[in-house]
């Protein structure tokens, strides 16, 4: 299935196209922003290889759930391309679904991944997904404390998922409530 549009108050998320290889460059390009993604991914090094990055996302997208997908994440005020954001099947069961998010450098700090997040989260448990999980390599602070803003609960860590360690952050529909409980810490996390 391809991905939906899905908008916010403040974004758009919509299916990447091969022509959004530049602004997309201007994240994936960053070791900034890949030095923290699982599976480990490389900075995207030119326009050429980032089109074809794109495509293959593009066909991904064809063989996943109905509830999974890669979008690309505009600001809708003035349409500039800010980031990406997915709802993918983590291995090796790919029974979990992972929601993430990848900013470029210059829009962090905005509430942009919360917004994203809930969005995509909003989505999947319209498709009867109960639960999405955000996988935090350990030493990424900033990404712990997003995924607690965004009211996601830490599970645990864990080699399960790319065999790398990694902190593991849940969220339900009942944790979108504002009045529900805040997150807690990892171990060491104060």
């Amino acid at each position: 299935m391809t991905a939906k549009t899905l908008t916010t108050a403040r974004l758009t998320l919509r299916p990447w196209q091969v022509d959004d290889a530049p602004a997309a460059l201007e994240i994936y390009g960053h070791a900034e922003v890949t030095r923290w993604l699982s599976p480990e991914m490389d900075r995207v090094p030119d326009k050429a290889a980032m089109r074809l990055l794109l495509q293959q996302w593009a066909a991904e997208n064809a063989r996943l759930p109905s509830a999974a997908g890669r979008w690309a994440v505009e600001r809708t005020a003035d349409g500039q391309l800010i980031g990406g954001a997915v709802l993918l099947p983590l291995p090796p069961g790919e029974e979990d679904l992972e929601v993430g998010w990848h900013l470029r450098p210059d829009a962090w700090g905005n509430g942009y991944a919360t917004e994203a997040t809930h969005a995509l989260a909003e989505w999947a448990f319209r498709h009867d997904v109960n639960e999405v999980f955000a996988v935090v390599r350990p030493g990424n602070t900033r990404a712990a404390t997003t995924v607690r803003n965004n009211g996601m609960h830490w599970v645990g860590e864990t080699t399960k998922y790319f065999g790398v360690e990694l902190q593991v952050f849940r969220l339900r529909q009942a944790d979108l409530d504002p009045a529900a409980p805040p997150s807690l810490r990892p171990p060491g996390d104060d």
